[in-house]
């Protein structure tokens, strides 16, 4: 709706999953994608990015989502998203991101951009679970949101032997003994709604 009231930006398509996603960019092209990291259909935006990154590298990628910055933001970039913006963002920062990603430039919040600033000065070290991979991200999410090794392993199509691999590297990378302190971990740094 924000899109369609807007007289210089045109909204060409939109697609529900990752693979409707997919079947779109075959069809046309588009200067812009603004894109969820939450997709139903099993394929997951920030899987998408690297992606879309090499196959249509003049396509700028939003990312707008529900969760907090501090969760996906900095995996967003480093995957190759040009923007990331909180879905209770108000409509003009929408209209305003999407208006400089489509000019090749970069979109943070000033408390994102401040973050990143300090990191790479050396000031602030970054937070020891932006060292994990993605896939060991999500496994620290999904455990510390509750789920088990099972439903962990159905959720991202992986053995349950493989979720209890990603979780013994997590748990040695973030120096913590066991399941509790690893949910304690994700609570304290916001990482689980």
């Amino acid at each position: 709706m924000i899109l369609r009231q807007s007289r210089d930006i045109a909204l060409e398509a939109e697609a529900a999953t990752g693979q409707e996603l997919r079947e779109k960019l075959q069809q046309g092209t588009y200067d812009v994608i603004i894109l969820d990291i939450t997709l139903p259909g099993g394929i997951e935006g920030i899987d998408l990015l690297p992606e879309l990154r090499k196959n249509y590298p003049r396509t700028a990628v939003l990312m707008l989502s529900m969760h907090p910055e501090q969760q996906y933001a900095v995996r967003a970039l480093k995957a190759g998203a040009a923007g990331y913006l909180v879905k209770g963002s108000v409509p003009s920062e929408l209209l305003a991101a999407i208006r400089k990603v489509a000019c090749g430039g970069k979109h943070v919040s000033p408390s994102l951009a401040e973050h990143l600033a300090f990191a790479l000065d050396g000031r602030a070290a970054l937070d020891p679970h932006e060292c994990l991979s993605d896939r060991e991200y999500r496994v620290l999410c999904a455990l510390a949101s509750g789920k088990g090794l099972t439903e962990t392993a159905e959720e991202l199509s992986l053995s349950t032997s493989t979720v209890a691999t990603y979780r013994s590297r997590i748990l040695s990378k973030l120096t913590l003994k066991n399941t509790a302190e690893l949910i304690r971990y994700a609570v304290s740094h916001h990482l689980v709604d």
